[in-house]
Order: C-alpha cells, then sequence, then structure tokens
C-alpha cells in the first residue's frame, strides 16, 4: 500500500518537472517580435529622407522664375521707350507693304535687265499691292519714258526712279488740314463700321490739342450700342469734353455740341456719326440731312467732311469715297489701320482715282499714331 502511495507522488513530481520547460519554450517567442517592430522604423525613416529633397526642390522651382521676370522686363522697357522719328515711324507702319513690294522688286532689280518682262512682272507686283490698275498703269508709262530719257539699263537703277514717280502721284492728295479762323469749326466725321471712326476721333483730339487748340465731341452715333460710352473715354484720356444724349437724332446732338462750343469759346467741334455701308441708302441720306441741320447754325459749316477708311478694304475704299462724296462733298480722307496690311498701295489708287485730300494715316494703335500725311514720306516707307 505504501508503495503504491510512493509511486503516486513520484508521478506528480514528475509533471512539474515536466511543465517547467513549456515555461521556457516561450521565451524564444517574443524574441522575434522585436524584430519585426524594428523594421517599419527603417521604413518610415527611408522615405522622410525621399520625401524632403522633393519639397526642396518644389520650393525651388518658383524662386526661380520669379527671379527671371523682372530681367526680362529690364531688358525690354528701353525698347518700349524708343523714340522713332515722324518718317521712321511711317516707315513702321508700311512694314507690311513694303515688304511685299520690296520682295518682288529685289528680285527684278538683281536678275532682270529693263524690258517688257520685267515692267510685265513690275506691273504685277504693283497691282498686287492694291496700287489699282490705273495707277499701275501711269507709273508704268511714265518709268518707260524716264528709262528712255535717261538711258538706264539695269533694273538695280530703277528703285529710286521709282519711288521718284511714286511720290509725285500721290503729291495729289497731299494737304494738310488747313484751320480756317471760323470758330466754332466744325469736322463730321463719317464711314463704315468697323473703319475705326472713333478711335481716329480720339487720335485727331490728342492732335489737334497738340497744336494748341481746344476741343469738344459730339456723340453723333445713337445707334451703335456703347459708342457713346467709347467717346468718353477718349474724352477723359484727353481732357475734353464729350456731348451726348441717352436717345435722340444725331443732328440734335451735334447741333448741342455747336453751341456748347460756341458758349465756351471752343475752337474745334469734332462729330462722330453712326456707321453705315454704301449700299444702305436711307442711311446715306440721313448724312445729308445732318449737315442741313449743322447749316442752320452755321452755313457755312461743317467746315471739314473726313470719310474715315480701313487700309485692309483695298480696293473697297475708292467705292466708299465715291458713294460718300455723292451724299456730303467729301473734304477730306483718313486711312486706319496702315500697319496691319499689305495693302498699303490703295493711297497711290485713290489719288490717281479720287484725289480727294488725305489729310492723315493711322500707323499704330498708340494715341499718337495717327501722323500728317507726307508723299516722299509714304513713297520711301513703301518702297524703301
Amino acid at each position: 500500500m505504501f508503495d503504491f502511495l510512493k509511486k503516486l507522488f513520484k508521478g506528480d513530481e514528475s509533471k512539474k518537472t515536466d511543465s517547467k520547460p513549456v515555461k521556457k519554450t516561450t521565451k524564444p517567442k517574443t524574441e522575434p517580435k522585436k524584430t519585426t517592430v524594428t523594421k517599419p522604423k527603417t521604413v518610415k525613416k527611408e522615405p522622410n529622407k525621399k520625401t524632403k529633397p522633393k519639397n526642396e526642390a518644389a520650393q525651388l522651382k518658383p524662386a526661380k522664375k520669379i527671379e527671371t521676370k523682372p530681367l526680362k522686363e529690364q531688358e525690354e522697357t528701353p525698347k518700349k521707350e524708343e523714340k522713332l522719328s515722324f518718317a521712321e515711324k511711317i516707315k513702321q507702319g508700311l512694314k507690311k507693304t513694303r515688304d511685299a513690294i520690296s520682295e518682288n522688286l529685289s528680285a527684278l532689280s538683281f536678275t532682270k535687265k529693263i524690258d517688257q518682262e520685267f515692267y510685265d512682272e513690275l506691273e504685277m507686283t504693283l497691282i498686287a499691292a492694291d496700287v489699282g490698275y490705273a495707277a499701275t498703269q501711269q507709273i508704268i508709262t511714265e518709268l518707260k519714258d524716264r528709262v528712255k530719257k535717261e538711258k538706264l539699263e539695269d533694273g538695280a537703277q530703277l528703285k529710286n526712279l521709282l519711288k521718284k514717280i511714286l511720290s509725285e502721284l500721290l503729291q495729289q492728295i497731299e494737304k494738310p488740314l488747313i484751320h480756317i479762323e471760323t470758330t466754332p469749326f466744325v469736322i463730321l466725321v463719317v464711314g463704315v463700321n468697323g473703319a475705326g471712326k472713333t478711335t481716329t476721333i480720339g487720335k485727331l483730339t490728342k492732335l489737334l490739342l497738340d497744336e494748341g487748340k481746344s476741343v469738344l465731341i459730339a456723340a453723333g452715333d445713337t445707334f451703335r450700342a456703347a459708342a457713346k460710352e467709347q467717346l468718353q473715354v477718349w474724352g477723359d484720356r484727353n481732357n475734353v469734353t464729350v456731348i451726348s444724349q441717352d436717345t435722340g437724332d444725331p443732328s440734335a446732338v451735334i447741333f448741342d455740341a455747336m453751341q456748347s462750343a460756341k458758349a465756351k469759346g471752343i475752337d474745334i467741334v469734332i462729330a462722330d456719326t453712326a456707321g453705315r455701308l454704301p449700299t444702305q441708302k436711307h442711311l446715306i441720306d440721313e448724312l445729308a440731312k445732318i449737315k442741313k441741320v449743322i447749316q442752320k447754325f452755321d452755313e457755312t459749316a461743317p467746315h471739314e467732311t473726313i470719310l474715315v477708311l480701313d487700309a485692309n478694304t483695298g480696293q473697297n475704299a475708292i467705292n466708299q469715297i465715291k458713294v460718300f462724296n455723292e451724299a456730303v462733298s467729301l473734304t477730306g480722307l483718313i486711312m486706319t489701320k496702315l500697319d496691319g496690311t499689305a495693302k498699303g498701295g490703295i493711297v497711290a489708287a485713290i489719288a490717281k482715282e479720287q484725289p480727294i485730300p488725305l489729310r492723315f494715316i493711322g500707323v499704330g494703335e498708340k494715341i499718337d499714331d495717327l501722323k500728317i500725311f507726307s508723299a516722299e514720306d509714304y513713297a520711301e516707307g513703301m518702297l524703301e
């Protein structure tokens, strides 16, 4: 019996001893957990190192762009401040026309002898620049006669002679605006839609102010939306009064402007009118009505009736002159937008077919880019 109990106690002790190593086996399980924690730490450090240079580069890029802008502006500002002379400004404005003519003319001068083939190619060059058939024939005929008299044989000698003949033709319409002593001196401005009447009035106002004259503007275009507001902008820029009405007859607006100018002792009234096409006979006839109303105030007014022409219209300008001249008896022309077209030869066509004085030409968008027409400078600008 005692032997049996001893065996039982020995079995319990053996079980206890066997459970001890089980606890020891749990220790190595915690060791791999420590290694797994350290791995993500290294992963976190690596992206931090990579993202830092990206952020720094992103901050540096805009800084470089900001530094380069003022340097370019500093280089460009002296060019903008350069002032061109009267003749240089006209040459600059006629660049497209000159390039179109001079390219072909230079090829003729250096590769051709003066023969009929030469004259044929020169004729095509002038017509392409909108010089017009009649004016081109006159220039070619005059050129042939002088070549025979001066015994020229080389095309290179022809350029100066051609320039001189063109200048002589243009002198027929070179008549600057002469201010009459009557005050107020009324200038009626007419033209088709889009010719640049409003802008031209603003530039003309600046030119007259520079000559020491006082100016008042009459917003006679009561049809086009925002016409009055656009004129007011030019009035503010030039510091001159603009007479207008919210709704009303254009004749009444111009009549009121003349009364105001006389009461204030203003030298010149520039009267705007609504743009109209030559085919719109009822609107063309309205111009005649405006003129009659003006003459009720002053029998000699308007003292100047100017048609504004867009150089881009080319030969269509001839038709515009005919129609407007029949309605209101034009006394002068202003040719605009010459800097944006290669059709500057239209001035020669006008001199030949409709020789109405060309008072001014527009050779740019700036307020002082309206210039008095000069035949010699214009011929030089076309052919140099």
